[in-house]
């Protein structure tokens, strides 16, 4: 009976023992659980802290608020009563129209329709956009930011820069600047703002990816292309769009994508704002664009060039030819050399050459560094029209 009682009370202690050392191992199990939730946290709140501390959303806020307003959703219309018009040709056809009447043998075209974007440029309403935007319309509508629409007047267009300037009556209205697009730098960010399918007022980020590309998409021997290539999205509806840096200043225009699709793949392409600034001042002087010319037919310099000619140099543009009679020859300029600055700014390629001039009128002098076999040589050019 006594050993009977005994092993009963050592059960009773036993058991104690076992909850009290349960709930002391379930008490440390809590411990850490809480200690690895809190330690998660505070690595996620330090990772949140961290991309605070970097300027680059506010400085996309600014910019984009800056932006946004001076931006211009533009719809462009060819009605089918100026699409007959246009389609009437002559001849027979003519002939028959006049005998049996108008509606004899006649083609009913439809409407054609497109939008894109454009920015404002000035309080009392001049908006400038891409020719390819308005180039086929016969009416042209505005709706701002604040969608308030208007009839717009097309003021002048110039293809060969894909430039065109369009103008509102009203005043104090929200304007972008522009900036110094020569001043722009390889990998520095940029916001497009555009109407992208028409999607009004999007703001999409990327950086300045290369300058100076030429992508062969505007048609004539006058066409210049210089354009800053980013990575920021644009898409159809974008086209006229302002391409804008972080003080939300003007640098460019947005054009064109390089696509398989139709929508971005991952390239975008703007007109300089230079360029831009030059053409639109031209326009609403003169009604155009007022293009000077050097007078020769240009290329980038490649290796075969370089060991023909027996020079060790790396950038620059060859003289293929000089146009006779033109400003060129008449300066002195010859085939084969090798232009390396315009006004002692440096060129490295084609489409940087033909920028810089495309910049300039008829009567104006620019100061050419050459390089003709070995040495340097420097000659001043009146150009013409």
């Amino acid at each position: 009976m006594r050993q009977l009682m005994l092993l009963i009370l050592a059960s009773i202690f036993g058991g104690f023992i076992a909850l009290g050392g349960y709930q002391l191992l379930a008490t440390n199990d809590e411990s850490s659980l809480n200690e690895q939730v809190n330690y998660s946290v505070l690595t996620n709140v330090s990772k949140s802290s961290n991309t605070a501390n970097t300027n680059a959303p506010d400085n996309f806020t600014k910019a984009a608020e800056k932006g946004m307003p001076a931006v211009v959703h533009i719809t462009a219309k060819k009605t089918q009563t100026n699409a007959r018009q246009q389609q009437r040709g002559g001849g027979y056809d003519d002939f028959f129209r006049d005998f049996f009447g108008n509606g004899f043998f006649d083609i009913q075209p439809m409407p054609q329709e497109g939008t894109g974007s454009g920015v404002i440029i000035s309080k009392d309403g001049y908006i400038v956009t891409n020719n390819h935007v308005i180039d086929f319309a016969d009416e042209v509508s505005v709706t701002l930011h604040d969608q308030r629409k208007f009839t717009a007047k097309v003021i002048g267009k110039d293809p060969t820069t894909d430039v065109a300037v369009i103008k509102i009556e009203d005043n104090d209205l929200p304007t972008l600047k522009f900036s110094n697009s020569d001043k722009v730098r390889v990998g520095e960010w940029v916001l497009a703002v555009g109407n992208p399918f028409n999607l009004t007022s999007t703001v999409t980020a990327g950086i300045v990816s290369a300058k100076g590309r030429d992508i062969n998409i505007l048609q004539g021997n006058t066409a210049i292309e210089s354009f800053i290539q980013t990575d920021a999205a644009v898409n159809p509806g974008n086209s006229g769009g302002a391409l804008i840096n972080l003080e939300g200043d003007l640098i460019g225009i947005n054009t064109a994508i390089k696509t398989r699709t139709g929508s971005f793949a991952g390239y975008s392409f703007a007109i300089p704002s230079n360029m831009v600034q030059k053409i639109v001042d031209d326009i609403i002087e003169f009604g155009e664009a007022q293009r000077g010319f050097i007078g020769i037919n240009i290329a980038n310099i490649n290796s075969e060039d370089l060991e023909e000619l027996n020079l060790n140099i790396s950038e620059g543009v060859l003289v293929e030819s000089v146009v006779e009679d033109g400003a060129a020859i008449k300066a002195g300029v010859l085939p084969d050399d090798i232009i390396t600055a315009v006004n002692g700014q440096t060129v490295k390629t084609a489409p940087e050459l033909q920028e810089l001039v495309g910049r300039l009128r008829p009567g104006d002098e620019v100061d050419l560094e050459i390089i003709r076999r070995g040495k340097i040589k420097n000659l001043r050019v009146r150009l013409q029209k």
